[in-house]
């Protein structure tokens, strides 16, 4: 079934395009052509958002219900929201635990949409900058376990956060060589360790500035790491409370396409080890301390537009094409051209969400902005 978006502006990656025809059939992107008539429908298409790091959605923390009812419910949520592909995310947590929810992905992936698979956030991480991240959990990794956990995910980790100055290298090299990317966080390294840490292959680094070295004058720590290096990636929150806007501004200036946007979202949750408390417009574990957002990712991009100077075209790639090329997915996620998935949102004037188009299919949206 062919269809076809006639009159419509949309965002090719460097620009946005005025008066352009997309046409999509068999679920992708067939062709993308200047528009027959003048008249611009009011609307902008952009690519769909890609999440890296979210718990869950809609009331549903994956690790505290993992279900393939509750990964349905979270993809349905992150739909409506504009976010067409996403790593599920699991906190340090017991071995069974983390064996629940691998099984679960494992049995639904034959039926899974949005979800790409699991991004584990430890338990191999650095106590010392643990953060929310329960400590009786965290452990230093063994390359048989490590062989274990792959071997019983079965392809369905995509990510694994860790503390490279606590892991032994092979840990590492196995990790990589199994295609897992690699994300250095939660972790004390030094400036000289984390320059190691990329050098030998880590692709990217979790949530920056938070629970990690701090960039010191005198002790430059894991985030001048990541600014020095050419290819290092780095995921941030931009939601003004996990790191200050300014300092967004000043990492996406030194990074550029190697920044990319992340949620980092939880959800309310009041039983198990991860009790996420929504307060003041953040959620907090029950002793206070801050744990993961409460924030979409189409309210990330307006926060880089409307408070750290980053201009809209730029934000936009951190919340789609910048990951997609992380995981290797840009040909097919991340962009609007053609023979990608025509995964697209299409904004209104205020760059609220109008509709939602997944594989082609309209996402049916609980209350859908008029254009």
């Amino acid at each position: 079934m062919m269809q076809t978006f006639d009159n419509y502006d949309y965002f090719d990656g460097k620009e946005i395009k005025h008066n352009q025809s997309i046409t999509i059939s068999d679920n992708k992107i067939a062709s993308i052509a200047i528009a027959s008539k003048a008249e611009t429908k009011k609307g902008l298409i952009v690519p769909g958002f890609i999440d890296l790091q979210i718990y869950g959605a809609a009331g549903k923390l994956f690790s505290a219900e993992p279900s393939i009812d509750n990964i349905r419910i979270i993809e349905d949520q992150l739909l409506q929201e504009g976010t067409t592909s996403f790593l599920i995310c699991l906190a340090t947590n017991t071995p069974e635990v983390f064996r629940q929810c691998i099984s679960v992905i494992k049995e639904y992936r034959t039926e899974a949409r949005n979800c790409l698979g699991l991004h584990l956030e430890g338990p191999f991480i650095n106590p010392e900058k643990r953060g929310a991240h329960v400590a009786a959990y965290i452990r230093k990794a063994t390359l048989d376990e490590i062989k274990q956990l792959l071997d019983f995910g079965d392809g369905t980790i995509k990510m694994m956060t860790l503390a490279p100055e606590l892991q032994d290298e092979d840990v590492i090299q196995y990790l990589l060589d199994n295609d897992v990317i690699v994300s250095l966080g939660h972790s004390s390294a030094t400036f000289d360790q984390a320059t190691k840490a990329y050098k030998d292959g880590v692709q990217t680094t979790t949530h920056l500035f938070n629970a990690m070295s701090a960039l010191q004058h005198r002790s430059p720590g894991i985030p001048a790491a990541v600014f020095n290096h050419p290819t290092a990636m780095s995921s941030i929150i931009a939601d003004g409370l996990h790191v200050d806007f300014e300092v967004v501004k000043i990492a996406s200036k030194v990074m550029k396409e190697r920044l990319f946007l992340i949620t980092d979202a939880v959800t309310e949750c009041n039983s198990g080890p991860y009790q996420h408390h929504a307060t003041d417009g953040k959620f907090v574990m029950p002793d206070g301390t801050l744990s993961g957002s409460a924030m979409t990712m189409l309210q990330s991009i307006k926060n880089c537009v409307a408070h750290c100077g980053i201009s809209l075209n730029d934000a936009i790639n951190m919340a789609t094409y910048y990951p997609a090329k992380l995981i290797k997915s840009e040909n097919e996620i991340g962009q609007i051209s053609v023979n990608a998935k025509a995964n697209f949102v299409l904004l209104n004037e205020q760059l609220d969400i109008a509709q939602v188009f997944y594989n082609g299919e309209e996402i049916k949206l609980n209350k859908a902005s008029a254009i």
